[in-house]
């Protein structure tokens, strides 16, 4: 076993509460749960959970100038694809960024951005997401353990390397986070970029008890492989997945003896046991994943190499680097629709309208590869209007209304995403909003 993962693992508590590591017996654990992301060297996506304190290295928050203090807590809109009540808000935060640096803040932020689009389903449901930059101004550049365990550089956040003594464990100062999170309008997940190249990163990947986002993920903006950690973080933070990955020749975790995990994405059933029930990923066993091969029940996983099984041998939440398998990519789809809709009012709906008016709303454009498209179905007092579909505004006049009364009608839209990717009827069920008018002639 690498030095690296020995050290990390040495560190390994409790996976998060509900998942196959967990210890109901073992004492209550000062700190915040983190997980750690895999060697730099190596294909693991994570090496397992510790506990960290809450605090970075800083001492309280160092004095800024005039122009830096302007500055800071600045918030754009780097990416708007509709209102933050309706879609799935991403607020990215940089730290060791001096006050002539934050462009290229502006600039990393930018290109993590498009390093989560380019894995699917982010691909496809880009337009579901807002994106939001706060600029912390630090006093130095850079980052604390770069390039070495005494580094200590002066920052908004408190960021260092060396967590918990782990090089590559990236921790803040969540409390300072928060500041700035606060700042933005909205938060559904944070991303923390860190001024460095130096590969590192950690999955705060419990909710916000203060601020209510799904959890934090930290990266080395310089260092691409980091990028690929940030992604993996989101499994757990919005897919609710657990890892995949195991430890060979670790004490502890040669097999798996508890009950059944809570978690969707590994199980100690069979995929005979699995068919049988009808239950865990059962709907796609024997299809083609994305990340290579049919899914089935492979042996290891949830941080054991025997009593537990995964969906397919090789997904993002086992390597960096893959894609989501086919139930990861389901469990993310539905992650997305826990804080987007996909049908807002663009003409408001607090007033009856009118002849003249026209209800319109606002349905996000889909973008993948098989340029498949939300469906949109129009109804007038509940009876649907086929010759309607597919628009987002109709006017009250429009004939296909045949509104020859003086009665005040209720005209609907309802979007609808019927995607091959979901084949969970609950979770289908989440994955329909609609908008309603009273209109009248």
């Amino acid at each position: 076993m690498a030095a690296g993962v020995a050290v990390a693992l040495a560190a390994v508590l409790a996976a998060a509460p509900g998942s196959a590591a967990a210890d109901p017996t073992a004492p209550p654990t000062a700190g915040v749960e983190v997980e750690i992301p895999g060697p730099e060297h190596g294909t693991l996506a994570g090496s397992g959970h510790t506990h960290v304190p809450p605090g970075g290295r800083n001492q309280p928050a160092s004095r800024l100038t005039a122009t830096e203090a302007v500055a800071d807590g600045e918030v754009a809109k780097v990416i708007d694809n509709g209102p933050i009540a309706d879609r799935l808000d991403i607020v990215v935060v940089g730290d060791g960024y001096t006050v002539a640096e934050l462009p290229r803040f502006h600039a990393d932020a930018q290109r993590k951005w498009a390093e989560l689009t380019a894995v699917e389903p982010y691909t496809t449901y880009r337009n579901l997401f807002n994106v939001w930059t706060v600029d912390a101004v630090s006093n130095q550049s850079g980052i604390s353990g770069d390039p070495s365990p005494g580094t200590l550089r002066d920052t908004a956040l408190g960021s260092y390397f060396w967590c918990d003594g782990i090089e590559r464990l990236l921790c803040v100062d969540q409390d300072k986070v928060d500041g700035y999170v606060a700042k933005a309008p909205e938060a559904d997940l944070v991303l923390v970029l860190a001024n460095s190249t130096k590969y590192g990163g950690a999955g705060y990947n419990e909710p916000s008890k203060t601020l209510g986002y799904e959890g934090i993920s930290t990266a080395s903006a310089g260092n691409e492989k980091s990028g690929q950690v940030a992604i993996h973080e989101t499994g757990h933070s919005l897919g609710k997945l657990a890892d995949e990955y195991f430890y060979p020749d670790y004490p502890g975790y040669e097999r798996y003896v508890g009950p059944e995990p809570a978690d969707s994405n590994i199980t100690t059933l069979t995929a005979d046991d699995m068919a049988d029930r009808g239950t865990k990923w059962h709907r796609w066993l024997g299809e083609q994943s994305p990340d290579g091969g049919a899914v089935g029940a492979y042996e290891g996983g949830g941080y054991y190499v025997t009593g537990l099984r995964r969906p397919t041998e090789n997904s993002m939440m086992r390597s960096l680097g893959k894609p989501f398998n086919l139930p990861g990519v389901e469990a993310m789809i539905a992650g997305f629709y826990r804080e987007a809709r996909i049908a807002s009012p663009v003409t408001p709906t607090d007033r009856t309208l009118r002849r003249g008016d026209t209800a319109k709303a606002l349905v996000p454009r889909l973008t993948g590869a098989d340029g498949r498209q939300l469906t949109i179905r129009w109804y007038l007092d509940g009876r649907e209007m086929k010759s309607l579909a597919g628009r987002t505004d109709v006017r009250v006049s429009d004939p296909a209304l045949r509104l020859l009364d003086l009665r005040t009608h209720t005209l609907s839209l309802t979007a609808e995403d019927r995607t091959p990717s979901v084949r969970d009827r609950a979770i289908a069920r989440t994955m329909r909003t609609t908008v309603s008018w009273m209109v009248r002639l």
